[in-house]
């Protein structure tokens, strides 16, 4: 090298003197500042590009997304009409009472008639005293003054016969109703306890409040038979109160006219979805 360039010269031209500059070693020492500062610039965009696209990205699912709660299941009871109770029939007339008969002898204007025509000769005068007299003969008592009381035929009822009720008749409405081994409250606990209330969520229904109405019967067994929804929400809401409703333990059987009958029951469950 010159002298007079050795002042101006870089460390690296004295390093690489009277070496091969073209590539190699002193290519990369000589480029090596504007390649790091390339590759800082590229991080540096890349990195505010990535985090710009999340913040965006959160942004629009912030609104178009729903954060859902735990769902609130709701156990409502359902007052059965009660039954008015028919007027009780009138009691029963009393029994006709018959008067005693009195003692009573045959007395008829004499007539007069040979011996041998006649039929039946007049009582004595000592009986026609202790008889009432009349036109026949007839056993009683002794006549002391006892006067017949007046008979009042009130004519024949005729009494219509009950008919006898259906074994299999499902009642409406009865005069016990069914009910749950250890009552209402035991009831809503085991529906509480064995519903799936996130269900509704679960299969995409919008906020809001659902009340599905279950019908079953119980038979005389206690048994729990017939269940259905008696309205159509989907989600799988009605399917969720039916499952739950039909594996459920035995019933004590409606009472009606002091015996065991099948009775219907239904039963309001109401699901709500919120959103945050």
């Amino acid at each position: 090298m010159e002298a007079n360039k050795i002042l101006s010269a870089d460390v690296l031209d004295l390093v690489f003197e009277g070496r091969n500059k073209d590539y190699g070693a002193y290519d990369l020492r000589k480029t090596y500042n504007r390649r790091i500062t390339r590759a800082l610039i590229i991080t540096a965009s890349i990195a505010v590009i990535a985090l710009g696209g999340s913040l965006l990205a959160s942004a629009m699912k912030g609104k178009d997304d729903k954060k859902v709660k735990m769902n609130e299941m709701t156990i409502q009871d359902v007052k059965q009409e009660e039954k008015k109770e028919p007027p009780p029939p009138p009691p029963p007339p009393p029994p006709k009472q018959e008067p005693p008969k009195v003692e009573m002898k045959q007395f008829t204007p004499p007539v007069i008639k040979k011996d041998e025509e006649v039929e039946k000769p007049p009582p004595p005068q000592e009986e026609l005293k202790e008889a009432k007299i009349d036109v026949v003969n007839q056993e009683g008592i002794k006549d002391e003054g006892i006067v017949a009381p007046t008979v009042i035929d009130e004519g024949k009822q005729i009494v219509e016969e009950k008919p006898v009720e259906d074994e299999n008749k499902i009642f409406d409405k009865v005069e016990i109703e069914a009910s749950f081994p250890g009552g209402d409250a035991k009831w809503r606990r085991y529906l509480e306890q064995n519903a799936n209330g996130q269900v509704a969520t679960d299969n995409g229904a919008p906020e809001g409040t659902y009340t599905t109405v279950v019908q079953f019967v119980v038979d005389k067994e206690g048994n729990i038979s017939d269940v259905r929804a008696l309205t159509n929400h989907g989600y799988g809401m009605e399917q969720e109160a039916m499952r739950v409703i039909k594996k459920g333990p035995k019933w004590t059987p409606a009472v009606q006219n002091g015996r065991q009958v099948k009775a219907f029951r239904k039963q309001p469950i109401t699901f709500q979805v919120q959103s945050e």
